[in-house]
């Protein structure tokens, strides 16, 4: 029994090591990570503590990743450019002032790029969310680049009416074009979802590319720009660091796990699902 134990080990070791070597490997195969809250005064699976969001960052200047931008990524990908070694790019959503108050600091710290996906009609209106003179600051210091995540947040595949399809994914495009002097070229979809009017959409009114938060990556030649897959960081009470890394490495391995995991909650059968690991 002992010996089973120590082989199905060293298979399940020999396969996650392939599967990052594979990760590695591919230039092409560009990890976006998407976060949502950055604050020590929240606790939950959307929210990191500012330390723990601080040693991820300080993992990723270890490491030798270098952050790029989405425009960087694209470029490459159509042949405008090329990429450096070990390209990430990092995402948030939501544009909580979480942002400006305790992530923009560490992006300084480390002279990381990141792009802020806000939720136009909710800047100024809560005090829980960004202003404009905070997100014209951070878009000014040259790290931070704002983009659309939506007009108002709604599921966008709810939205039935073409008027208000096109108010919600151009009219956070024309704010952010307005207040900030700079051209809005892409967006996040609220809650992920989408469908082919949004994709349609997104494209008729000049974004480049748009972003889901659907544990995978994108690769050049996925082709389709406008279901861009990143890599959620959650935060928790224990092990955070560790299953951050078990996320970001080893995203060929438990990506698909992850999908079949929620296919089976999806089909009602949550028991089963508490049995399948993903981190």
């Amino acid at each position: 029994m002992k010996k089973l134990l120590i082989f199905l080990l060293v298979i399940v070791i020999s396969i996650s090591a392939l599967v990052v070597w594979t990760l590695k490997s591919d230039p092409d195969r560009v990890p976006i990570l998407s976060y949502y809250r950055v604050n020590d005064i929240d606790h939950n699976e959307t929210t990191l503590s500012v330390e723990q969001f601080g040693a991820q960052m300080k993992y990723l200047s270890d490491e030798g990743y270098t952050v790029i931008t989405p425009t960087e990524l694209l470029d490459a990908w159509q042949g405008k450019a090329g990429l450096p070694a070990k390209p990430i790019v990092l995402t948030f959503d939501d544009g909580h002032v979480d942002i400006y108050k305790n992530v923009f600091p560490i992006l300084k710290q480390y002279n990381f790029k990141a792009t802020i996906f806000i939720v136009t009609d909710f800047v100024n209106l809560y005090p829980d969310y960004l202003t404009w003179q905070q997100a014209r600051e951070m878009q000014e210091s040259g790290l931070v680049d704002i983009e659309s995540n939506t007009l108002s947040q709604k599921d966008l595949t709810k939205v039935l009416d073409h008027d208000k399809l096109w108010d919600q994914i151009y009219g956070s495009k024309q704010a952010i074009e307005w207040y900030l002097k700079k051209s809005a070229d892409f967006i996040a979809y609220p809650f992920s979802v989408y469908d082919l009017d949004t994709e349609d959409m997104s494209k008729q009114v000049g974004y480049r590319a748009a972003f889901i938060s659907n544990y995978g990556i994108t690769h050049a030649d996925d082709r389709n720009s406008y279901i861009m897959q990143r890599i959620p960081i959650y935060g928790s009470n224990s092990h955070t660091f560790l299953r951050f890394q078990l996320r970001l490495e080893g995203v060929n391995l438990f990506a698909p796990i992850e999908h079949f995991k929620a296919r089976v909650i999806e089909d009602g059968n949550g028991f089963v699902a508490d049995f399948i690991p993903t981190p």
